[in-house]
């Protein structure tokens, strides 16, 4: 994890599976679920979704941008958190650089200075889900 802003999380991992198969992790409803949390998420900027995130509810989502199999970025609980969550795609050697950029938090609320020491914490770990989530997927 990098803290360069004090405002946003920003995670990087490598995943030995090329970009075109990370990139189903991030939009197919079925494989996110088995990394991260259930919801409709789709590559299609405008499309509205929730994800299911357990203790803290379900939370509101909007697709912002889109780049096949190089971005996504979707709006994350507006009107509580109000953050963004970017992902970036890049390829290195057979596999993925896969990066995330949470940004947007309001450190001078406490709900935002919550989610943002929490999700700071959990982000790495979510992470390396994603590999073996694909190799189970794949089996």
């Amino acid at each position: 994890m990098s803290t360069t802003d004090p405002k946003v999380i920003r995670c990087d991992q490598f995943i030995a599976h090329p970009p075109a198969t990370v990139w189903r992790a991030l939009t197919d409803p079925e494989l996110h679920a088995r990394w991260w949390a259930t919801g409709d998420v789709r590559p299609v900027v405008g499309h509205r979704f929730t994800l299911d995130m357990g203790q803290w509810g379900q939370q509101s989502c909007e697709v912002l941008a889109v780049e096949p199999e190089r971005l996504l970025r979707y709006s994350f609980a507006p009107g509580t958190l109000d953050s963004t969550i970017t992902w970036q795609l890049h390829p290195e050697g057979t596999g993925t650089r896969l990066l995330l950029e949470h940004a947007g938090f309001d450190l001078d609320s406490p709900l935002g200075r919550t989610a943002f020491e929490g999700m700071g914490r959990g982000w790495p770990g979510i992470l390396r889900r994603v590999e073996p989530a694909l190799a189970a997927a794949s089996q």
